[in-house]
């Protein structure tokens, strides 16, 4: 089965043999959640934490959250036409939040960026993805596992993933708290790189 996003096939090389004893260029997968998701996620989560009548520049969102430039900007672009952030003009400007980070969920972001959310190409083109589906014995399992995906994706909000100080602060904090606590030693006093 190969991976299919709104019924299209993404072919992925040197994932599996095909029936010709060749490489195939397609993998299975049900969902292939992007890095223009991932990065909306990043940028829509450190605004929901800022002061609501605070705009944050696009350079502190992408130094922050750790976004290239240019994805960035596309990114932004989608999410104010989806209606999620407002932009804002002058040497203070920047992006806030169009919407209170509990009325945004996941699956909205999604929609956005992607368009339906959609496991497999059958689900929601029929006969038009595949000729079988009048007939198949599968496609109620992936239709309800779309339907348990969607609501859980629907019941997370932007609230919920807040994040004031950014992934890069973050992570630095991390290492520094992982630096400064001293390994733990077995019971027994010996170490496990030096026990035979």
């Amino acid at each position: 089965m190969a991976t299919v996003r709104h019924g299209r096939v993404a072919g992925e090389k040197g994932q599996r043999k095909s029936a010709h004893g060749g490489r195939s260029s397609e993998r299975s997968s049900l969902m292939n959640i992007g890095k223009r998701v991932d990065y909306a996620l990043r940028a829509l989560s450190y605004l929901a934490a800022q002061a609501p009548d605070c705009a944050v520049s696009r350079r502190e969102i992408q130094l922050k959250q750790d976004i290239p430039a240019h994805f960035l900007s596309k990114i932004m672009k989608r999410l104010e036409g989806g209606g999620f952030v407002q932009s804002y003009l002058g040497s203070r400007g920047g992006f806030a939040l169009k919407r209170l980070p509990e009325e945004i969920n996941l699956k909205d972001v999604y929609e956005c960026l992607e368009g339906p959310l959609a496991l497999m190409g059958c689900l929601e083109e029929k006969e038009k993805a595949c000729r079988y589906c009048s007939v198949c014995s599968q496609i109620s399992i992936w239709h309800e596992a779309q339907r348990i995906l969607a609501n859980y994706l629907a019941g997370i909000s932007l609230q919920q993933i807040a994040q004031r100080s950014g992934l890069r602060d973050e992570l630095a904090l991390w290492e520094r708290r992982s630096w400064s606590t001293p390994a733990t030693m077995p019971a027994s006093g010996v170490s496990p790189l030096n026990a035979h």
